[in-house]
């Protein structure tokens, strides 16, 4: 690769913080307002227009849709989120499943917009970090890029919540990266608008499926008891669009779950495109993914309006503001959460909260119907070889199937929450991270609300 030289620059420090939070998505949003709740000065940076991640800006917008009876779920900010959704009436229920809270993607970057500024957290927006300040083995901050330039912002405890572990990977800690050929597919969602709402319910009343029918298309391994469970699953319009050559044979990537149809026709949520071979933080790869991911969908809609009740009269209505990911670089954590913890009601000492048993990933689904859950170790979240930099969301610790379940929303928000509170106590004690006292974390962690065992 043809390389180089850049010029040595002096960078002007924009912004200092104790805690330092990049990237909002459910892990990072968590992070911050729990830090700012121990009441310790708190920064939140987000490269893009809006607090949420995978929420608000790639448009999923159920963090609970493993919610069933029998489910013993998380508590703390996680529930707090879903709460303020349904105060600020954007929120509603699934009628399949109504323990499940959907969220209205982008009235949801309000609620974050008015919870950051409740808890007095810094909010940035529109800015990237491209580099971390280090002090020898220490993290002292990171170097971002804007419409602003180049500058700095220090900070004595640093969050990384990039959802690929980016801020990790740029401090050298340990980083296991997923092959791209094992990687999770990534999805571009889009909503439509002008649905009959009554005729395709009607339709899908009389065409049910099961989470078995989601085998159809990609192998999957279930406990066996989600075989016989109801899902707004969709594939039938899709199998005749290529039967009829609308759709290219060999395109399996266009089925999946439908989303709620307002009482105006609108369909939001449609997770219907789910592309393999691509890696998430190969910027080549990000570009032809979008766009492929868009191409597909106008593919899926023409093919539901012409073989899908109620959809006759459909257009799109948006789609995601970035394509959504599920897959990438995870740290090498103090402790590494395995398959056999979440399948197995793993307990630890350094419980920072709990997950239910639900692992959607790595061709196993699982649903949390037994009443059966795990306990998050702090471990996770602490990089080898780092001080004072600690990892939340997605990227955390584990192998495969313990990513399945730790990368979901909810159990982004535990190690967010978790992150954020150990990080305002190590300011306290004057400890780093790694070396913070647990129990007064978990004792922190209670009074905000989260069930720890």
């Amino acid at each position: 690769m043809k390389q180089i030289k850049e010029v040595s620059r002096v960078v002007p420090v924009m912004a200092e913080t104790d805690v330092l939070v990049i990237g909002s998505g459910p892990a990072g949003l968590a992070a911050a307002l729990s830090a700012a709740r121990e009441g310790v000065s708190t920064m939140l940076v987000e490269r893009y227009g809006c607090f949420g991640g995978v929420l608000t800006q790639v448009g999923v917008g159920s963090m609970s849709w493993y919610r069933h009876e029998g489910t013993t779920d998380v508590e703390g900010i996680g529930i707090e989120f879903e709460r303020r959704a349904v105060e600020l009436s954007n929120a509603w229920y699934e009628p399949m499943h109504p323990r499940v809270t959907l969220i209205q993607p982008d009235l949801f970057k309000v609620v974050a917009d008015r919870m950051i500024q409740e808890a007095s957290i810094v909010p940035l927006l529109h800015c990237l970090a491209v580099e971390t300040l280090m002090d020898g083995n220490t993290i002292n901050g990171i170097i971002t890029e804007s419409k602003s330039g180049r500058q700095a912002i220090l900070a004595r405890r640093v969050i990384d919540a990039t959802g690929d572990a980016d801020i990790a990977h740029l401090s050298g800690a340990p980083i296991h990266k997923t092959p791209v050929d094992e990687m999770m597919g990534v999805t571009v969602m889009f909503s439509c608008s002008n649905v009959e709402k009554a005729r395709f319910y009607d339709y899908l009343k009389e065409n049910p499926k099961t989470y078995k029918d989601w085998s159809d298309n990609w192998a999957m391994e279930t406990s066996g008891k989600e075989d016989d469970m109801p899902t707004y699953f969709l594939d039938e319009p899709f199998k005749r669009a290529r039967e009829d050559g609308l759709i290219p044979k060999d395109m399996k990537s266009i089925a999946g779950s439908v989303g709620l149809v307002t009482d105006t026709g609108e369909n939001l949520g449609m997770n219907l495109i789910y592309m393999f071979g691509y890696d998430c933080t190969d910027v080549w790869d990000l570009t032809k993914a979008e766009i492929e991911g868009r191409h597909q969908a106008m593919l899926a809609i023409e093919a539901l309006r012409r073989y899908t009740p109620g959809f006759e009269n459909a257009y799109l209505r948006t789609f995601g503001m970035t394509l959504g990911t599920r897959d990438s670089r995870k740290i090498i954590g103090r402790t590494s959460l395995t398959g056999h913890d979440v399948r197995n009601q793993a307990k630890f000492e350094d419980s920072i909260g709990i997950f239910p048993e639900f692992i959607d990933g790595h061709r196993l689904l699982i649903l949390p119907t037994t009443g059966r859950y795990f306990q998050v170790p702090y471990g996770v979240i602490v990089p080898q070889n780092i001080d004072n930099l600690l990892v939340a969301g997605r990227c955390t610790s584990g192998d495969q199937i313990s990513h399945g379940a730790m990368r979901n929303m909810m159990a982004c928000v535990v190690t967010g929450q978790g992150a954020g509170v150990a990080a305002a106590l190590s300011l306290k004690d004057g400890v780093t991270t790694a070396a913070v006292d647990i129990s007064r974390v978990q004792s922190a962690l209670k009074k905000q609300g989260v069930r720890i065992h």
